[in-house]
Order: structure tokens, then sequence, then C-alpha cells
């Protein structure tokens, strides 16, 4: 994966014969790892159908400025805020200047203009209409305003003439991307990151669990896709929308969340352990509801559960792992014995003798590894995933390139 790896880019697709090469560019781009939604001009449909770009994209292509079925989901200003980049291609003369004099007579060119994303044109035209001084105006217009362009290329075109006009290729369109965009913290990195609660069954209807809602889990998950990287969330129960970008696995016991975790961790770089696991499970689990029996107590034998963190740090010792100490006394101690207990690369501790954190919007850590140990003060939790991700990305590149080193 290279820096467009969890890019969201919008290609602009316009009415002009090289609209054919948007399926090729909508095809690199996914290879790149960037999530892709096609807009599309009524022109262009009469060059190729949105069905075509829906397939490669996986997305529902956009060609309706006032889609009332669009704006319940993402209208065109949820749209404009989503993209890190608008790329159109083909730009024709006509989208070009309007463009230029900032009309929003359509979906695309009100995405530009209610974007703060950096836009990229390719343009694609005759090459007497690309010669003309209006044409030419236009463009230098654009660069002023730091549009980028990539092209066009001179050759024969479609029309016979021969001359610049045509639309580059789409690797060239993809390489001027990737040479905008800088390398992230995570780029080309996979991690798994677990988040949430388990639930250790007693009977079909009762369970052994706890308070966690899985927030900082899923706050992580977004913070490292940002930072570039290709995330597996492996989530107990929780009430959360999966992260953009994000593959996300559904468990419900420990032994399922260890057995999804060994399984991920084949293929990855870092281990998050964010979850709340259930230390012990029943030693039998009821086939039946237990029924309530009057003046008597239940019994309920409990063995421990395999402690995941520990379990994935010892069989993938190649695996950056890091890991989170929730703790209600002496907390930085603990943190770091269990640090060295279950040879963590790092530890996240946080102090949960208040009830303030399990369920709520805010967190307060502090990040322990073998040459770091920094406090973070009270922030929304993406906030501190956010630094968390990047305490762990400096780290990672330490400790991995001191390793290259010696092997």
């Amino acid at each position: 994966m290279g820096h467009l790896n969890q890019r969201n880019i919008i290609i602009g697709v316009c009415g002009g014969i090289a609209a054919y090469k948007s399926a090729e560019l909508v095809r690199l781009l996914q290879k790149q790892g960037a999530n892709v939604r096609v807009v599309m001009t009524d022109g262009a449909q009469a060059f190729i159908t949105p069905l075509t770009l829906q397939a490669l994209s996986g997305n529902p292509v956009h060609t309706e400025l006032l889609d009332a079925e669009a704006e319940r989901g993402m209208g065109h200003i949820e749209l404009a805020r989503w993209a890190d980049a608008i790329v159109v291609a083909p730009a024709t003369a006509d989208v070009l200047a309007k463009l230029t004099n900032g009309d929003a007579d359509n979906l695309l060119t009100t995405l530009v203009l209610a974007t703060a994303a950096p836009i990229v044109v390719a343009p694609a035209m005759n090459q007497q209409m690309w010669a003309q001084a209006a044409t030419q105006d236009n463009c230098d217009t654009l660069r002023q305003r730091n549009v980028i362009f990539v092209g066009p290329e001179a050759g024969e075109q479609a029309c016979g003439d021969i001359g610049a006009g045509r639309m580059s290729e789409p690797s060239d369109i993809v390489d001027a991307l990737n040479a905008h965009f800088p390398s992230r913290a995570l780029d080309g990195l996979h991690v798994v990151i677990t988040a949430g609660p388990t639930r250790e069954a007693i009977d079909p209807v009762r369970f052994i669990g706890n308070h966690s809602s899985g927030k900082m889990g899923f706050a992580l998950a977004r913070a490292a896709t940002e930072a570039g990287a290709s995330v597996t969330l492996i989530s107990g129960p929780v009430h959360l929308p999966t992260p953009e970008g994000v593959k996300r696995l559904d468990v419900e016991s420990t032994q399922q969340m260890l057995d999804a975790c060994q399984a991920a961790c084949s293929l990855a770089h870092i281990f998050i352990g964010c979850a709340a696991v259930a230390d012990y499970r029943p030693v039998t689990v009821a086939e039946h509801k237990i029924k309530k029996q009057s003046d008597q107590g239940l019994t309920i034998e409990l063995t421990q559960n395999p402690d995941i963190v520990a379990t994935i740090s010892r069989d993938f010792p190649n695996l950056y792992t890091a890991g989170f100490a929730a703790e209600t006394q002496n907390v930085l101690d603990h943190a770091r014995q269990k640090r060295h207990r279950k040879q963590l690369n790092l530890i996240i501790a946080n102090d949960v003798s208040n009830g303030g954190v399990f369920g709520q919007d805010h967190n307060s850590v502090t990040i322990i590894g073998s040459e770091l140990e920094l406090h973070l003060p009270l922030a929304n939790k993406l906030q501190v995933a956010r630094s968390c991700i990047e305490a762990l990305a400096e780290d990672y590149r330490r400790t991995h390139s001191r390793r290259s080193r010696h092997e």
C-alpha cells in the first residue's frame, strides 16, 4: 500500500470519450487501498454507465445534486467533507470553464466549491479546444488557485486529429496523487485491534460480562485508519457503527475473540488489545435456563480464560503488541508490571476506580513503553486515540528499525 491507503478519493467523470479510462482509474485507486466514490455528470453517462463504476468502486455512483435518497445518507456537503481529494478525470473544456467561473449547476461543480480538499484535474478534449486562448486562460486561473493539473498528453485523438489534449493515463494520475500526499504514520501497515466486552454464557439467557462500551477501541480503529493503516477490528457485543474503511469482526466469548485474533495476526504488523476481556468463564454452561429455587443460592464454578494479549505476544514474537491496563489502584506500577509480565512493547494505563471511563466519551491515560512514559490529560476518546496512535507509531518505527538492523 502507498500514500493513498485509506484516503477518501472522489472521481468526477465528465462527458468525453476518455470517460472509459475512469474505470481503470477507479480500479487502480482501489488497488492502492483508497476509498473511492464516483460522481458523474449527465454527459459522462452517455459514454460509460454508472453501474460499471459502481461495481468497480463498491459504492453507489452519485449523479444528482438534489437526490432525495442521497440527502438522507450522504448529501453533497457531507460528500465534500468526506473527500481527501477530488479528481476530475476526464476534465472537459466545459467543466474547466465552470470551475474557473465558480459555477455550481451540477453535483460535481458544487462539490468542488464546497470542499477544502485538493482538486486534481486531468484535461481531455480536442487539440484545437485545448489550444484556444479561453481554455488556456481558464487553466492558468485554476493553477493560480492551486488546482493540480495532470496532462494532457499529445498524440492521436478519437476525432482523428493529432496534438495535445489526450487524457493522461490512469497510472500517471495515481502517481500524481501519491506524490501529493505525504506518507502517514502507519502507511502500509496492518493493525489488529480488539474492542468492547466479552460475554461468558451461564445458560441460554444469562452471561458474565462488564460495562465496556467499546468506544475507546473503536476510536483507536478510526485513528489508525486515519494514520494510513489497514485495520481489522475484532469487537465484542457493542452498539457502535463501524469506522469508515475498517474491517470488523464480531465475536462474543473470550475464546472466540482469541481465535479471531490469532487468525488476523498472522498477516498483521501491530496488535492492540483494548477489549475488556472476561478473566473467568463458567466451567459448564446450562443447556436450558436455570430456574430459580426458592430459599436457595446458586453456585457457579469458574475457570480462568486465556489471556488474549499475553497469548498473542507469545505466539507472534515479531508482532508489535500493545495492551491496556484498566486499574483501580497503584495504576502505573501495576501497568508497568503487566507490560513486563506479558512481554508487551507498549501498555496504555487508565484509572477506572471512579467509574468515569467505561461508557463515557472522555478518557485520560498514560502510555508506557521501554523508553516512553507519556501522560495524556482528559480529552474525548478520539483525541486520546489519535495521540496514542501517534506515540505507538513512533515507538514502532524505533523498535522496528532496531530489529531490522540486528536481523
